[in-house]
């Protein structure tokens, strides 16, 4: 995607007004004329980098498409409200990706977005999404071709935030998801250890930044065991960076989210401490048990431990259970039905671990052409052809707001 610097936020909202029936346009109104990144709260976490008094979380330029849903909806009362729903849905904090951009454009971009943010205080999320290899060639496959190509373009992104807030969620898969484990590395795992050095290199350029927050992948609870995932943050930098994110672009439960992030930090500092990442419980065990082991081995401080924060864009309903025995690969990730917005993004989450409660994931665009073992090209839990990866799904995305939980629609208690 594309950034370029607002041309300020109220007009943007006028011209989208002007268009809608009068009562749409009123219940939008309402709906975007307190600032989308809500009141002033303060930051958890690690005390450095330091973040400037008590700031909001910043919400980028709505993907246009969303806008256009929006107008088609106004009629009924029910639509009009729906339309208020997904406007409201994108007026709320989420993150800025930036992926396959040259080094030049990135660099603007983000200078462009640390500027704007800095207009009322807010502090963006940065997505960066090129690594070489990403998603193993697959349905957002892409990125950089080689590793000096993705250090430059990391460099960029670093020249354009520069002195200005920032969190950056570092290349989402990039370490739940090796080469080696997609069978594309060669004998000898080159590709895998050119991985690490890419991460390691990303980490320390924007870590450096005096105000750049940094997290690391680990995919989400539903996947690798803490004692899988933790030596790969290790091999990854995590010393180095603020910490690490959970369930990005997924939906796993806030429970079993933060379960999975204590259990891994707290992996983290046991392996610190000369520990063995093997020794350290899974979050699919018993809970009692996983907790009598902490409260025996782990010792440190959570202000000494790394932090976490997690994707709460579209969990609302927790994950797809796909039916059992109809498909050679559900595909419980990719636009699974009958799912709903998450809690906004809030940096009050109540646990001293737990860094903030993020929109990585833009919620509304495709997670890819989700064919589930079949022959396709239609998505046999949808019966539709779902759109390429990162385009605007209207189906989807009425469905997040309709199912969201908390509720996001106008005048509906949640």
């Amino acid at each position: 995607m594309k950034h370029t610097r607002p041309k300020g936020r109220l007009r943007r909202r006028t011209l989208v007004l002007a268009a809608l029936p009068p009562l749409a346009a009123g219940l939008v109104w309402a709906m975007t004329s307190v600032p989308a990144s809500g009141a002033p709260e303060p930051a958890a976490g690690p005390p450095a980098p330091a973040l400037v008094g008590s700031p909001r979380l910043y919400t980028p330029l709505a993907n246009p498409d969303a806008y256009k849903q929006a107008l088609k909806l106004g009629g009924s009362p029910r639509t009009v409200k729906e339309a208020a729903g997904l406007v409201g849905m994108v007026r709320t904090p989420h993150a800025v990706w930036y992926g396959d951009q040259s080094p030049a454009v990135v660099e603007r971009d983000a200078r462009a977005i640390v500027r704007d943010a800095g207009i009322d205080g807010s502090v963006p999320v940065f997505a960066l999404y090129n690594i070489p290899g990403r998603d193993c060639s697959n349905y957002s496959g892409g990125g950089a071709s080689t590793t000096a190509e993705y250090k430059e373009w990391v460099e960029a992104v670093a020249r354009g935030i520069g002195k200005r807030d920032a969190i950056v969620v570092l290349e989402p898969d990039a370490l739940a998801l090796l080469p080696s484990d997609c069978g594309q590395d060669d004998g000898q795992g080159s590709k895998t250890a050119a991985r690490y050095e890419e991460v390691n290199h990303a980490v320390a350029t924007l870590a450096a930044l005096r105000h750049t927050r940094v997290y690391l992948d680990t995919g989400h609870a539903g996947w690798h065991d803490v004692a899988s995932i933790v030596p790969r943050l290790v091999k990854g930098g995590v010393k180095n960076a603020t910490g690490f994110y959970t369930n990005a672009s997924n939906y796993q439960t806030d429970e079993a989210n933060s379960w999975y992030g204590k259990l891994i930090s707290s992996c983290l500092a046991y392996v610190e401490a000369g520990g063995k990442a093997e020794a350290c419980p899974s979050q699919k065990g018993p809970r009692a048990a996983a907790q009598a082991w902490l409260d025996q081995n782990v010792t440190t401080p959570p202000d000494k431990m790394k932090h976490f924060v997690t994707d709460t864009s579209r969990n609302g309903k927790g994950p797809w259970t796909p039916p059992a025995g109809k498909y050679t690969d559900p595909q419980d990730w990719c636009n699974p039905p009958g799912r709903g917005l998450g809690v906004r993004p809030t940096t009050r989450t109540g646990d001293p671990l737990h860094d903030a409660k993020l929109w990585i994931k833009t919620p509304g665009e495709s997670d890819g052409l989700c064919l589930r073992g079949t022959a396709g090209p239609k998505d046999p839990e949808r019966g539709t052809v779902d759109p390429k990866a990162g385009d605007w799904f209207p189906d989807q995305a009425l469905e997040l707001v309709r199912l969201s939980n908390p509720t996001i629609l106008p005048g509906r208690p949640g």
